[in-house]
């Protein structure tokens, strides 16, 4: 049974788009068929959004979709503001300790970027209380969004079926990653824009399509 189960946990790659600034956006999404998507409580990020345009854009988001938080060191008082919204998810994205994540209150994924010299099975162990592990690219003061990729390599096999993969993907390379990681889901935001915080339908299209013609050559 069991691995039957974590067959078909891996039979599929989820897509989160994420970044998403206006409702017009996260309904582009859910019809190119993503499975989450991402809203950022992070004021120096372009792609930031208040807690009254995160409930906007909420409001449109239907059943079986799933709108994912992400902050970075955030204050009490703005987590607590967040998990007021109908949101599934919290993504800390900054030096939260295990501790700090579990203290919300909520499910979280823990975001590690792949700085050099990272022990990463150690820090992947360390937040065995996250739902799932979003790998980031490494990029000194900046805490993601970075647009660049990092070594798929480096990602211990067997954690990759609980990964979500970040960093630097578009559609152009997207099957790649898939088929090389064949992580639990990605997450994407620049590569599938026109502008900081605009997502392109022509690109969100053809990510996810990406991401399903790698899962078909992979069965």
């Amino acid at each position: 049974m069991k691995s039957a189960v974590s067959h078909a946990l891996k039979s599929r790659t989820r897509v989160k788009i994420c970044g998403i600034t206006d409702p017009y956006d996260a309904q582009l999404a859910v019809t190119a068929g993503a499975d989450a998507i991402g809203l950022v409580f992070y004021e120096p990020s372009p792609r930031s959004v208040t807690v009254a345009q995160a409930a906007e854009i909420c409001s449109v988001i239907p059943a079986f979709v799933s709108v994912v938080a992400l902050t970075v060191d955030a204050s009490p008082e703005l987590i607590q503001q967040i998990t007021a919204l109908p949101i599934d998810l919290l993504q800390f994205h900054g030096n939260e300790s295990p501790e700090q994540c579990a203290a919300a209150g909520r499910p979280y994924m823990k975001a590690i970027r792949m700085k050099p010299g990272l022990d990463i099975s150690s820090e992947i162990e360390r937040f065995n209380g996250a739902r799932s592990i979003l790998l980031d690219a490494y990029r000194k003061g900046v805490p993601g969004g970075t647009g660049e990729s990092f070594d798929w390599d480096l990602i211990p096999i067997e954690y990759r079926h609980r990964i979500v993969l970040a960093g630097g993907l578009t559609p152009a390379n997207i099957a790649d990653a898939v088929t090389q990681v064949k992580p639990y889901a990605v997450d994407v935001s620049g590569g599938v824009e026109v502008s900081a915080g605009k997502k392109d339908q022509v690109k969100v299209v053809e990510f996810i399509k990406g991401v399903q013609r790698a899962d078909t050559a992979l069965k």
